[in-house]
């Protein structure tokens, strides 16, 4: 035999689940259409590597699909150098810094400029 207080429950939980699936679905097409969606940069794929050869370190810009699309590039650390080098925008181009040879790791980071005047993180590395 049923009972009498059992016979809402399906129909409740359904319009719960069906205000929630409304709300979710709203709350997304109101995140594209006011453009929070669109606030996420391109991330472009170039490929900027760092080698040893005895107290110099050597940074090597590989290229990459987005190659063209470097304006420059920024090394902000090199090791413990104090005069740090300029790295060419031309796929093969090289910078070395020179460093006192130490047993730690040194530490080396890129940053490059694209055209579109984002800056991108493209190596950091410690060798």
């Amino acid at each position: 035999m049923r009972r009498m207080d059992e016979k809402g429950v399906s129909p409740v939980i359904g319009v719960i689940l069906m205000v929630a699936i409304t709300v979710i679905l709203a709350a997304v097409i109101a995140s594209f259409v006011f453009g929070m969606g669109s606030s996420v940069k391109k991330t472009y794929t170039i490929a900027v590597t760092a080698s040893v050869s005895g107290d110099d370190i050597i940074i090597t810009y590989q290229g990459g699909p987005d190659a063209d699309k470097v304006n420059s590039f920024t090394i902000t650390k090199c090791g413990n150098a104090t005069t740090l080098p300029t790295l060419n925008t031309t796929v093969g181009s090289t910078a070395t810094c020179t460093d006192a040879a130490t047993s730690q790791p040194d530490h080396v980071v890129v940053v490059a400029t694209f055209a579109d005047g984002t800056e991108q993180v493209v190596l950091d590395t410690y060798v």
